[in-house]
C-alpha cells in the first residue's frame, strides 16, 4: 500500500537532517522507500533572519551562549557520525535565511525532484559548510539536483512560490506545529521529532499489519 509523509523541516536544523536519515533507514528496511512518497513542507527556524543572513557564531553566541553552542555542536557530530552525516559544524560560517532554499524545494516539488534538492540543500550546509542562502549557491544546487536552468531560475525570485511557502508556514502555525522535524503519516497521525529508526519501523509495521 503506497505510503504518504509529509514532512516540515529547516535545511538549517541538524535535527531535521538526522530525522530524514533514520526515516529512510526504516523505510530500506521494509522494503518501503519506493512506494512512498515524501512533501518537504517549509518551517523557517528563523523567519525573520535577514535576507544575507548572518554571522554564525554571533547568532549561536546570542541563543546558546558560545559553550553550550560548542557542546551542542559536539553532541550533534557524533549524532551524526551514528548515521553516516559528517555534520562539519567548524566550516559553516553563516546562518542563512532560508527563504529562498524553501522556494526552490517548492519549485522542486512541482518538477518532482524535491528530495535530492532536499538532500542537496542538508549536504551542502551542513558537511561542506556553504552558504545556502546565497543565489549562486541554490541556483548551482538546484541545477545540480536536475532542475532545469529556467525553473531555477524562476524560483529563487518567483513571488507566487514565495507566497506558497508563507501560506504553508503559516498552516503549520494553525496546526500547531512549533519544532521540527513534524512528519503527518498518511494525513492520519503526527510523529514529533527525529525518532530513532527502530520507533519508525515498529510504527510503519504497525500501521502496514493494520
Amino acid at each position: 500500500m503506497p505510503l504518504t509523509i509529509s514532512v516540515f523541516s529547516d535545511v538549517i536544523c541538524p535535527w531535521c537532517y538526522l530525522g530524514k536519515r533514520r526515516l529512510e533507514r526504516a523505510l530500506d528496511q521494509l522494503g518501503l522507500r519506493e512506494t512512498t512518497t515524501i512533501e518537504w513542507l517549509p518551517f523557517e527556524l528563523n523567519p525573520d533572519m535577514p535576507a544575507d543572513g548572518m554571522e554564525r557564531a554571533l547568532y549561536r553566541a546570542r541563543k546558546f551562549g558560545a559553550e553550550r553552542s560548542a557542546q551542542l555542536d559536539a553532541q550533534m557530530a557524533e549524532l551524526g557520525r551514528q548515521e553516516r552525516i559528517g555534520f562539519s559544524f567548524e566550516t559553516m560560517m553563516r546562518t542563512p535565511s532560508t527563504r529562498r532554499a524553501h522556494m526552490l524545494i517548492a519549485a522542486a516539488t512541482q518538477n518532482g525532484r524535491a528530495d535530492p534538492v532536499v538532500n542537496a540543500l542538508f549536504r551542502a550546509y551542513f558537511e561542506e559548510g556553504r552558504d545556502i542562502g546565497d543565489s549562486e549557491i541554490l541556483r548551482e544546487i538546484g541545477l545540480r539536483a536536475g532542475l532545469d536552468r529556467a525553473v531555477v531560475d524562476h524560483a529563487l525570485g518567483n513571488e507566487q512560490l514565495r507566497s506558497l511557502v508563507e501560506a504553508v508556514e503559516r498552516q503549520a502555525a494553525e496546526m500547531q506545529v512549533t519544532g521540527v522535524p513534524f512528519f503527518i503519516v498518511d494525513r492520519k497521525w503526527a510523529v514529533s521529532g527525529a525518532q530513532p529508526t527502530e520507533q519508525w519501523v515498529g510504527a510503519l509495521q504497525k500501521r502496514h499489519s493494520g
